[in-house]
């Protein structure tokens, strides 16, 4: 008699993670001249450099996100980096797309074939080039969106959805918004100069009319920015708007990868356990205001783990908009200025490539776990395009005992 499969689940950890240096969109922007699977490639690389006990056939799968999935930014980007960074052949590899949140599904994609047993390793990453591939440059959505007035017009502009929540929300100032992005520029420029963020980074080599160079840093950070500033900046998606440059992420080319893996593989070939992965969620909202969505996809996710949002010790929540944070602090009754919360600033500062920010969160909880081991869990959360939000729940490794967030 045949013996009955195996239903053991594996427990799912963060290995490591690396980016490169986010650059501006456009033909001023560090990387007009480079593509855009050259970025995702050379961050794969760097990973695989700093992991040398990872034999690279052992690594079961490679998932890649992107958003504007043509050119040099499509072709299964999985597959094609894969072979392109090094990878045996024998190793697959696929793309995917969730707007904002490509990234983050690569990675709970793949944590989910290895929680499930299939894998034991994947490779799970996102790269956007916007000033190459404007989102949603050259698609046609379906007339019957707006003709049977399945959403709001505003819903295929993410300006426009954020402008919504101010109206929605009127205790989400403008002023509110000005001063929590000031807060992210201060506190990027604060992190860059202790040396925090630099270690995660991959230099890039990079090409412009001055002569080859080497992008080493985030190309959007504007410490300089005051309160003062930020008030006389246009609003350009709407006259007297409350939107702007200033509290808002710039458009952005960039590339993040992670390696995900079993928790018996890492310490089987010893590899480092950055985080551990407790639960995820994603949810679906009016498009017209996706910038809620983290709010119920949260929700799921705590629900899933058992905990409540007074267990989070850490929160890394992607900056697309001041007013999208804002919303979700003010949902679970936390200030804007608490400490847990983006402790190293966010998009609005250091920019948000759509589909590879999702790991960038990671990353940087990752590295936060190791300076408080007095924090147990910890959150990366992020709006999506057409009404959607992710949360992905970790627990720090380095937990050592009981303090705010660490029960």
């Amino acid at each position: 008699m045949a013996q009955a499969p195996s239903t053991n689940r594996s427990d799912v950890v963060f290995v490591d993670g690396v980016r490169t240096p986010f650059g501006r969109a456009g033909e001023k922007g560090q990387y007009w001249n480079t593509r855009a699977d050259d970025l995702i490639v050379k961050a794969m690389i760097g990973l695989l450099e700093r992991n040398p006990n990872l034999p690279k056939d052992r690594v079961d799968d490679v998932a890649i996100a992107a958003t504007t999935q043509q050119g040099d930014q499509g072709l299964t980007l999985g597959r094609t980096a894969a072979i392109l960074a090094g990878l045996p052949l024998s190793v697959p590899g696929y793309a995917i797309d969730r707007m904002c949140a490509g990234g983050m599904t690569s990675v709970t994609t793949i944590a989910g074939a290895i929680a499930f047993g299939a894998y034991d390793i994947g490779i799970a990453g996102g790269v956007e080039h916007m000033g190459r591939h404007p989102m949603g440059f050259n698609a046609d959505p379906n007339p019957r969106f707006l003709a049977e007035k399945l959403v709001s017009p505003d819903s295929l502009n993410m300006g426009n959805t954020a402008e919504r929540l101010h109206d929605r929300f009127p205790s989400l100032t403008k002023e509110r918004s000005d001063r929590f992005g000031m807060r992210s520029q201060q506190k990027v420029a604060a992190a860059y100069a202790a040396g925090k963020i630099q270690p995660d980074l991959i230099p890039v080599a990079i090409k412009s009319e001055a002569g080859w160079g080497l992008a080493t840093q985030d190309e959007g950070m504007r410490p300089e920015t005051t309160m003062e500033g930020l008030a006389a900046l246009k609003t350009p998606f709407r006259p007297h708007g409350r939107v702007t440059a200033g509290n808002a992420s710039p458009l952005t080319d960039g590339a993040t990868v992670s390696i995900i893996a079993s928790e018996q593989a890492a310490r089987e070939l010893n590899l480092p356990v950055k985080m551990r992965m407790v639960s995820f969620g994603f949810a679906g909202v009016e498009p017209e205001v996706m910038g809620i969505g983290p709010i119920p996809s949260t929700e799921k996710a705590l629900r899933k783990a058992g905990l409540t949002i007074d267990d989070i010790g850490l929160f890394e929540l992607n900056e697309a908009f001041a007013v999208q944070v804002l919303s979700f602090l003010d949902h679970f009754g936390i200030d804007d200025d608490d400490p847990r919360v983006n402790p190293w600033g966010g998009a609005i500062a250091i920019g948000h490539p759509l589909a590879s920010s999702g790991v960038r969160l990671m990353i940087q909880l990752a590295r936060q776990f190791e300076e408080h081991p007095e924090v147990r869990y910890g959150l990366t959360a992020m709006c999506v395009g057409l009404g959607q939000g992710g949360s992905v729940i970790w627990e720090n490794p380095h937990f050592r005992g009981a303090g705010k967030g660490g029960k």
